[in-house]
């Protein structure tokens, strides 16, 4: 949605890598804000945005005008059943229909061989895939690895709202995540004795509200045990210093380091 940061450079540079054309798009969708949340104030910087498309290895950067995308009369939404439920479905209702809508568009719009999507919105991720498949969209869409501050913070536009010393704090996210991971590496099998070591971590930050912690498996379902399967993850969203932040982890992490800028 704009305001881009390395987490989106590094989508940039690995499209340059595998494609021939690599297209970017920069689009505040308004479908996907609820009523309450922060489409007047998300952050916006266009020529910004250029630059660093540009230097990552953008060739086209295509920035839509909300009534180009939404015409009057506008009246079919798409709406993914299943993995759009929980969580964030729940949290934000109707968040989930908007972003289907606005990435189906896109998707025809542009006609790429190839998406690519960052792995920090994971729900958001599973969502597009399903809709990809059941829709039978000829594009193969791409997971890229979380990009994380060095307290571990996974990069995000909304950052922008936190002060350094916020977004240091705001690494508590990413700590309890790594503490469900330290929990299954151990052995430990239960869900709720995993959210909870999570949780544990949770609380020693004062100021964050949680919304939600949860493990869950491809199909975004919460079961009372866990298996060692690369699709179970664990998901977090929290409101700290008045923003809302999510990030997530696999419970059984592969070898290699993530990324960081």
């Amino acid at each position: 949605m704009g305001y881009l940061h390395e987490g989106h450079a590094e989508l940039i540079r690995r499209a340059r890598a595998e494609c021939d054309v690599v297209a970017v798009s920069v689009f505040v969708n308004p479908t996907q804000f609820g009523p309450n949340e922060d489409l007047s104030r998300y952050p916006r910087d266009l020529e910004r945005d250029l630059a660093l498309a540009g230097g990552a290895g953008a060739d086209v950067l295509f920035h839509p005008e909300a009534g180009a995308m939404y015409p009057p009369g506008h009246a079919t939404t798409v709406r993914v059943e299943g993995v759009s439920g929980p969580l964030e479905g729940e949290s934000r209702p109707g968040h989930f229909d908007g972003v289907a809508t606005v990435v189906l568009k896109l998707l025809n719009l542009v006609g790429p061989g190839r998406a690519y999507f960052g792995e920090k919105d994971w729900q958001q991720l599973a969502v597009v895939r399903r809709m990809v498949r059941d829709l039978s969209v000829p594009v193969e869409i791409v997971g890229v690895p979380t990009v994380r501050e060095v307290s571990g913070l996974a990069l995000s536009s909304r950052n922008s709202y936190l002060t350094p010393e916020e977004r240091e704090r705001a690494s508590v996210l990413s700590r309890a995540l790594r503490a469900v991971q330290s929990a299954a590496a151990s052995g430990e099998r239960d869900t709720a004795a995993l959210r909870e070591a999570g949780r544990a971590v949770l609380a020693e930050e004062p100021d964050l509200a949680l919304d939600y912690l949860a493990v869950v498996d491809g199909d975004m379902r919460e079961r009372p045990a866990v298996e060692n399967d690369p699709m179970t993850r664990v998901l977090v969203a929290a409101r700290l210093f008045g923003v809302r932040l999510i990030d997530n982890m696999a419970l059984f992490p592969e070898p290699e380091a993530t990324p960081t800028c």
